[in-house]
């Protein structure tokens, strides 16, 4: 298996997103533009301690369902809990449902979403590397994620959320967080609920997103490599 320094998982046990094709090549080449290496897998067998060892970053893209056997469970929360640095884009809030775990690290569970449509995301934190490039206030399309509970109560730091009143189907009130962060042991976890559809990775302000995500948590103390993934 190639040694690479950001590892992108796409497996699906439920609902498959068709822009995973158009994301996983976007994310690649993120990545290779700072001069780094991405493998892109479906396959749990990569989630083993060696393997996890040589990584900056982790990333779920839109991950459904139970996606990780036991062992890579284990090697996974070793991985986050040791230091490494993990991405979790849209509908990974929907991924390994019955292990409590990965909820506690997202801080939250995907509950529903309302049509696709027009909105607009709120920047409470522009200081942030994902949210820098971002607008104040972002007019965007996309699903907009509920979620079972709002993340902030676990000690998340909340980036941006979304205003309920620019679009119909939000549940969550005037406070309803989309973008977020945490540190998890001696690692960092990153969640955006943003990038349905295909059209997304090809949004330049929407890369610059994602670019800024993986700068952050490819910058934990346990990550591999001695520069942040698209530092450059």
């Amino acid at each position: 298996m190639p040694t690479a320094d950001v590892l992108i998982y796409t497996r699906t046990a439920a609902y498959r997103h068709d822009s995973i094709p158009a994301g996983s090549k976007a994310l690649v080449a993120l990545v290779e533009a700072a001069g780094h290496e991405a493998e892109v897998t479906d396959d749990p067998g990569a989630f083993t301690a060696e393997r996890l060892g040589r990584c900056a970053a982790v990333v779920f893209l839109s991950t459904t369902g139970t996606v990780l056997d036991p062992p890579a469970r284990a090697a996974f929360e070793a991985y986050v809990l040791g230091g490494g640095g993990f991405l979790a884009i849209h509908a990974a809030a929907n991924a390994e449902p019955d292990w409590p775990f990965y909820g506690e690290l997202l801080g939250t569970r995907f509950d529903g979403h309302p049509e696709i449509q027009p909105g607009v995301v709120r920047v409470d934190a522009p200081d942030h590397p994902a949210t820098a490039a971002l607008p104040g206030s972002w007019a965007w399309t996309d699903e907009w994620y509920n979620f079972t509970s709002n993340p902030r109560a676990t000690g998340v730091r909340v980036l941006a959320r979304a205003d309920e009143s620019t679009y119909r189907g939000g549940t969550l009130g005037a406070d309803h967080p989309l973008i977020w962060c945490r540190e998890a042991g001696a690692g960092r976890v990153f969640f955006t609920a943003l990038g349905h559809a295909a059209e997304a990775y090809e949004d330049e302000t929407f890369l610059e997103h994602l670019a800024g995500a993986l700068r952050w948590v490819s910058s934990a103390p346990g990550a591999s490599g001695t520069h942040p993934v698209t530092d450059g």
